[in-house]
């Protein structure tokens, strides 16, 4: 499946994606440079974040790369403090960085917990003010994407905080929305389906097996499937789309193809 056409659209935005070592990070940060854009690529690995800067040969595009430990506001600050720097605001902010720790609520301990909520919540809400007051004070109609999860609908047994914090996070991303809206700021969410592979959050093979006999439509999400929604909501085709969740699972968020029951197939 071949990726969107944007034509001219992302010439030259300026565009900064949290969590760029990531899978969703890199697919993302991919689908950007692609189309012309110039990229802040934050991650808190810099050995990865460096090579991935020579894979897109950023130096040569006046792009950027921040060392950033979205667990610490000074560290944050600085991130905002690098973009306003070198490119006054940015145009484009995707919040993708997130942690998927699993374990019962009887066994996670409290640094645990503060740190699932400091990635997941506290990071999204310091990186959105922040780029969001330079937005403002350089009067640029920006757009924040923030990465989720359906995750923020449907309860698991064992990541009971990641659920939470993503239900949280829906909150404040549209807290953001309306506030931001008289400046022209437009905030959403996009939702993107299961991606075994992450090094942060590795899961176990049983795991992966598991979770891709219950999708929907039978299979993992495609490269190009979560940076087409991100793209299309910083668009101008979304310009009167703000506060939204654009979801791309497979229909993993809706429900389960378990059967509990010894029933044939339909017709």
């Amino acid at each position: 499946m071949a990726a969107m056409s944007w034509g001219d659209e992302f010439a030259g935005k300026r565009v900064v994606v949290t969590g760029a070592c990531g899978i969703y990070g890199r697919w993302i940060a991919k689908a950007f440079d692609a189309v012309g854009a110039k990229l802040c690529l934050s991650d808190v690995k810099d050995k990865d974040l460096a090579a991935f800067a020579a894979e897109l040969k950023l130096s040569d595009k006046d792009g950027l790369t921040h060392k950033t430990d979205l667990t610490d506001a000074a560290s944050i600050d600085d991130l905002v403090a690098s973009v306003a720097k070198a490119w006054g605001a940015a145009d484009i902010v995707v919040n993708n960085a997130g942690i998927y720790p699993s374990g019962f609520l009887l066994d996670i301990d409290v640094k645990e917990w503060d740190r699932i909520i400091g990635v997941n919540l506290r990071a999204p809400f310091l990186v959105s003010r922040g780029f969001a007051k330079l937005m403002i004070r350089h009067k640029v109609k920006g757009s924040i994407v923030d990465i989720s999860s359906g995750a923020s609908r449907k309860m698991r047994r064992t990541v009971a905080p990641y659920c939470l914090s993503k239900t949280a996070l829906d909150r404040l991303n549209k807290g953001f929305a309306i506030e931001l809206a008289e400046f022209g700021i437009r905030v959403n969410i996009v939702e993107p389906g299961f991606a075994p592979g992450s090094t942060a959050s590795p899961l176990t093979p049983a795991h992966v097996e598991a979770t891709l006999a219950q999708i929907p439509l039978g299979r993992a999400t495609l490269p190009n499937e979560a940076p087409d929604a991100v793209l299309f909501l910083c668009s101008s085709k979304a310009e009167y789309i703000t506060g939204t969740t654009l979801t791309v699972d497979g229909g993993n968020s809706i429900g389960s193809l378990a059967v509990h029951q010894d029933k044939k197939r339909p017709g």
